[in-house]
């Protein structure tokens, strides 16, 4: 049996198990995936000790991807760009590391909105943690000429722009509204918004009508910020296509099937969350 798990402190939170085990059902894999909740001081033994426990690999969620990253015997250019890792596999006793959330963020983003490129436009966009470092990473991947930085701490923020060099600016956190009206792309990665509770705050008045809105936020489907960029008439993108999208390079690393993220998987975590609200 072929076995893979998500790690984290805390872990009780995580969908993965359920995003994997759908898949592993589906194509009638003898594997299993669990959650293991591990200390951040445990993390390096428990890494060292995957294949000991018969693991092939492993997800990382917080606190642990930079420490994960820093573990890495290996690591894949997605890792190195974003300094962080959040899909760990083995490979000849080697533990290998790539970020897989840049890649789960475009791919989602394509499909929802396959024009936001039509405007040779900046992107905008909110935050400056591991999440706003992959969605930049896969922005300049993208072509993007120019990134606007909004963080409620702009030291943060400036570090990370001198981490992409001079494609990504930043400005201050009162100015992400009145900034970000001619943007292509707004993206939401900070919490603002989790659970229901409070919002990134945008005034959506004079954006211009292409803009493309989106929040990685997943709980709830329906952000605040979503919700008023609808209102606005802006087409929107949820959260919840990048985590399905993140999910599918460490589930090919360790079972060795690419799999399909379906409309049948999509409504199934979406209920899951649903029903985690009431």
């Amino acid at each position: 049996m072929r076995r893979a798990c998500v790690v984290g402190w805390p872990i009780e939170h995580s969908r993965s198990p359920l995003i994997h085990g759908f898949w592993l059902k589906r194509y009638g894999i003898d594997g299993s995936y669990t959650k293991e909740a591990v200390r951040p001081e445990a993390l390096a033994a428990f890494l060292r000790g995957l294949e000991e426990h018969g693991f092939a690999g492993c997800n990382v969620t917080v606190p642990h991807k930079e420490a994960a990253f820093l573990l890495a015997d290996e690591t894949e250019s997605s890792a190195r760009a974003v300094g962080m890792a959040n899909t760990i596999w083995l490979d000849h006793g080697r533990i290998w590391a790539a970020n897989t959330d840049a890649f789960g963020f475009m791919t989602y983003l394509n499909m929802r909105a396959p024009d936001w490129q039509r405007r040779d436009a900046p992107v905008a966009v909110l935050g400056a943690g591991g999440a706003a470092r992959a969605v930049v990473s896969g922005f300049l991947g993208a072509g993007v000429g120019e990134i606007l930085i909004f963080n409620r701490s702009r030291e943060r923020a400036e570090a990370a722009a001198r981490h992409f060099g001079p494609r990504v600016r930043v400005h201050d956190w009162p100015e992400r509204s009145v900034r970000s009206r001619a943007v292509s792309v707004l993206v939401n990665t900070t919490t603002l918004g989790m659970k229901g509770e409070g919002s990134p705050g945008i005034d959506f008045e004079g954006f211009h009508p292409d803009c493309v809105v989106s929040d990685i936020v997943y709980v709830p489907l329906e952000t605040r910020l979503i919700q008023d960029a609808r209102a606005r008439g802006l087409n929107t993108v949820d959260g919840l296509g990048m985590l399905l999208h993140q999910a599918v390079p460490g589930f090919e690393k360790w079972f060795g099937i690419r799999p399909e993220v379906t409309d049948e998987l999509y409504r199934l975590i979406a209920a899951d969350i649903e029903a985690s609200r009431c």
